[in-house]
């Protein structure tokens, strides 16, 4: 092609351009969204326009300055129980039968050894067993009257009395802090640590109040008990068999053994939370109708001063096992012991029987005398 007729061809392609090119479009104040801007124009689709240009800045969000963060308070602190729940043995209801088992035949063994070792002061304690009675019969008799006698009318029963009864009820009170002991490995797995410090307290104080018991039973409570039975008639002269007396002998000092627990009993429902001082003060009267009633089943008799001889003992250890109680109270809630009030208390009720005492002794001529309880009216001359 000719040079003048390119040149004319590309004046007219120029003239073209310029009349088919559209007007600019008026520009926008920045920030300002136009009316006709497209939601869904994606911010990209420049770079398939022109590939030199660059990307626009990215719009700067002006964000709220973070609001000011409150103290958390201190964590609490972790639970006693908790960690101690760790400690605690679990076992399944077989595992306890089986544990239950361990026990019963240790703590046997152990009454086994001592009962044979009992077997060798037979005699000697056979005649312990009768002093009861003998005392109870010369206190009837007097010093010139017929002493009662105690009789062997089966051929069997002297040895059953002498080789089996006897030493085995003194084996049970000599094996006491054994027994004690199975009871508390047994029940130990279900506490906690800290309520596992009590083993030893509850050991010798279990097997003390055991012991105690008995002799409360055969130095007061059978002695009585004896002199009332006896003379219940004139007309008929007793003779009694030893069998019999000794099975009343056995049950009383079993029962009242058991009976002189009640400050434990009540001491370890306190520590399980089973009960409080205050419920256990509010609930008395019922306490002392129950203990009445206990009392009832336990004497071979129903006359009201045997029955009041049983349950004053019984009263008496409730309130003990209340205060024992109220300590393991305070101590849980970290208050201090007063002692100015428990002293004062002391005093006061030593005060009121020595003032008791010095009335009887110096108006009514009383003083000390040879049977229970030990203190009464001259006797006749």
């Amino acid at each position: 092609m000719p040079p003048e007729d390119q040149r004319e061809n590309e004046a007219g392609s120029d003239a073209s351009d310029e009349a088919g090119a559209s007007p600019p479009a008026p520009e926008t104040p920045e920030g300002d969204a136009s009316f006709y801007d497209d939601p869904y124009q994606d911010e990209s689709d420049h770079l398939y326009d022109d590939p030199h240009s660059e990307p626009p800045a990215p719009a700067v969000v002006e964000s709220e300055p973070p609001a000011p963060t409150k103290p958390q308070p201190p964590p609490p602190p972790a639970d006693e129980d908790d960690d101690e729940e760790e400690d605690m043995a679990r076992m399944s209801f077989l595992e306890h039968l089986e544990e239950l088992r361990t026990r019963i035949l240790r703590a046997l063994g152990g009454l086994l050894v001592v009962y044979l070792g009992c077997l060798a002061y037979a005699g000697e304690l056979l005649r312990l067993a009768l002093e009861p009675f003998r005392g109870a019969a010369r206190a009837i008799a007097g010093p010139e009257g017929e002493l009662i006698k105690i009789v062997n009318i089966r051929p069997l029963e002297q040895f059953q009395v002498q080789y089996i009864k006897v030493p085995l009820l003194a084996a049970v009170f000599l094996g006491a802090p054994w027994l004690a002991y199975q009871a508390w490995q047994f029940i130990a797995p279900g506490l906690y640590r800290r309520e596992k410090r009590w083993a030893v307290p509850f050991i010798f104080t279990t097997a003390i109040l055991f012991i105690l018991g008995g002799l409360f039973c055969y130095f007061i409570a059978l002695r009585v008990t004896l002199q009332f039975l006896l003379t219940v008639s004139d007309d008929v002269e007793p003779y009694i068999s030893v069998s019999d007396y000794l099975n009343t002998f056995i049950i009383l000092e079993i029962g009242l053994g058991l009976v002189f627990q009640l400050p434990v009993l009540i001491f370890f429902f306190t520590l399980l939370r089973l009960t409080t001082p205050r419920f256990l003060l509010r609930n008395v009267r019922y306490a002392v109708l129950i203990m009445f009633i206990l009392a009832a089943i336990i004497t071979p008799t129903g006359d009201p001063l045997t029955m009041t001889l049983f349950a004053g003992p019984m009263i008496l250890l409730y309130f003990v096992g209340i205060g024992a109680s109220w300590l393991l109270v305070l101590r849980r809630e970290g208050r201090s012991l007063p002692w100015g009030r428990i002293g004062l208390t002391v005093l006061a009720f030593f005060g009121v029987v020595a003032a008791i005492i010095a009335y009887l002794a110096v108006y009514h001529e009383y003083g000390l005398t040879g049977q229970f309880p030990w203190f009464g009216p001259p006797e006749p001359r």
